[in-house]
């Protein structure tokens, strides 16, 4: 049911990383100040959380992003979508993503930021794409022909246009 291409996972202590860094990047943004004083709060070796996101803030902010989509994917595994129509699906699954992240609104505004940046904006674009393939998937989507692209991108754009409008 879901994508041929699965996220990339994430360890306990990456995972632990992220949790720590929550608070920290309001005041840091992603960056690796927020990663060193992520790494001091789990009581884990600061060299090995460099090991663990080595150009550190982007790839703790990226992270994130495929944390929440963890979280998303396995509650969407546990439930029966097949009683909605196809656009309440996707309604349901946008609006339970963004529920997800709802309590960390800074975290989101700051990689929202940071990866729209030129120099990490491919890498932004990867992860709402992963989003919108995530959805799809679950939404049982069959598409084998162009189709399949066009729904990633155009709901990535609606994702995207979603995201920034529950930030502003």
């Amino acid at each position: 049911m879901f994508s041929q291409n699965p996220l990339p996972d994430l360890d306990e202590t990456q995972v632990a990383l992220i949790e720590a860094a929550l608070p920290h990047v309001v005041f840091d943004g992603w960056s690796a100040d927020c990663l060193r004083e992520a790494a001091r709060d789990a009581g884990i070796d600061p060299v090995e959380a460099k090991r663990l996101f080595p150009r550190g803030g982007v790839d703790l902010a990226l992270g994130f992003h495929r944390l929440a989509d963890r979280k998303l994917k396995a509650e969407l595994e546990a439930s029966d979508l097949s009683s909605m129509r196809i656009r309440e699906r996707i309604t349901h699954c946008v609006r339970r993503r963004i529920e997800l992240v709802g309590q960390e609104r800074e975290a989101v505004r700051r990689g929202a930021t940071l990866l729209a940046l030129p120099i990490h904006a491919p890498e932004g674009a990867r992860a709402m794409w992963q989003t919108a393939d995530l959805i799809w998937n679950a939404c049982g989507d069959d598409a084998k022909d162009y189709n399949w692209y066009t729904k990633r991108a155009i709901l990535s754009a609606v994702y995207s246009a979603t995201v920034l409008y529950w930030l502003g």
